[in-house]
């Protein structure tokens, strides 16, 4: 029996090994030949592999070979709805693999017991449906503060993306950002930061930016998501310092169902404590839900003069309807 065959079949008997177990076992080869084949079968797709250094375990891909006699028996896709699904769909799986394009949609498809051709047309004319609200590689989300706050106080709102959509959930960016912060990944989060880099240097440029907000977090993390992005970023522009200050009991904005109670928290938890002169300022953030800690970060920068152009906001994503909460992240 080949090496290959007996790290398969020990694994299947087991249900999951470590590297060290199969080194144990395979006493007849060094633990570099072992590393050599585990790798081979990783790339094949016949093992998938679980955990982080120091604690890693090889199973049987199953998942994964399912979905590759998936793809072939959906071959006959539209080649166009195909190439859309690629670069728009991300499937991140209850137990943490992440999947992208077609492979990933079929998955989705067959754990909720839907037709991949079907489903793929609809899905894509979905998304057409929602990049029609997309302008220069921006969503504009001004209207719908207008519509949600008496008193604006941004010039501009952009989102990258929309966080999710009818029917199939949370888009790309949108998964993205969910587990790039609920994770505490700081991989996941330079993918992510890398992935915008462009789009927020575009806007600098459009506005001629020259200085630069990112709003603080409200929920306290070992690994804060907007640190790392203001770090990942490293834009060569002056960041304005703006502060969550701490109160008797932690409130994240995220708990808060009512508009009114959003607003009041931003109020009384978010404090400009820059005192420069700016020409216009990019405020970012990572979502917005109803944009209150937005608009009462503008609302200070605007009463301490410190602004003389224009105030932009720049979500990574937005809710597509008003007052519409985003409590995930």
């Amino acid at each position: 029996m080949k090496t290959s065959e007996k790290i398969i079949q020990y694994i299947r008997e087991n249900n999951q090994a470590s590297g060290k177990e199969l080194v144990d076992y395979l006493q007849d080869i060094t633990p570099r030949a072992v590393r050599k084949q585990l790798k081979s079968l990783l790339e094949s797709g016949q093992l998938r592999k679980v955990g982080k250094p120091p604690k890693v375990f090889y199973l049987i891909n199953d998942t994964d070979r399912k979905a590759k006699s998936l793809g072939l028996e959906y071959e006959v896709i539209d080649k166009s709805v195909k190439n859309k699904i690629d670069k728009n769909y991300l499937y991140i799986s209850p137990r943490g693999e992440q999947k992208q394009g077609w492979e990933g949609f079929v998955m989705w498809c067959e754990k909720t017991n839907q037709n991949p051709i079907k489903t793929a047309k609809e899905y894509v004319k979905t998304l057409d449906k929602y990049s029609k609200y997309k302008q220069k590689g921006f969503i504009s989300g001004l209207d719908k503060l207008k519509m949600t706050f008496n008193l604006v106080n941004l010039d501009r709102l952009y989102y990258i993306d929309f966080y999710s959509i009818e029917r199939f959930g949370k888009t790309r960016i949108g998964q993205l950002l969910l587990y790039a912060k609920q994770s505490q990944d700081k991989k996941l989060i330079k993918s992510l930061s890398d992935e915008i880099h462009p789009k927020l240097l575009q806007l600098v440029k459009r506005y001629d930016v020259d200085g630069i907000v990112f709003i603080p977090p409200t929920v306290k993390r070992e690994v804060q998501f907007m640190k790392e992005l203001e770090r990942n970023l490293s834009l060569p522009l002056p960041i304005l310092k703006v502060s969550k200050i701490k109160t008797e009991i932690s409130v994240p904005q995220k708990t808060l169902s009512k508009l009114g109670d959003r607003i009041e928290n931003a109020k009384h938890t978010i404090v400009v404590e820059d005192n420069k002169k700016y020409k216009n300022i990019l405020l970012i953030d990572d979502a917005v839900g109803s944009g209150a800690t937005l608009n009462e970060t503008a609302a200070q920068i605007k009463r301490k003069g410190l602004c003389e152009g224009k105030l932009i906001g720049l979500a990574i994503t937005g809710s597509f309807k008003g007052f519409d909460v985003i409590s995930e992240v």
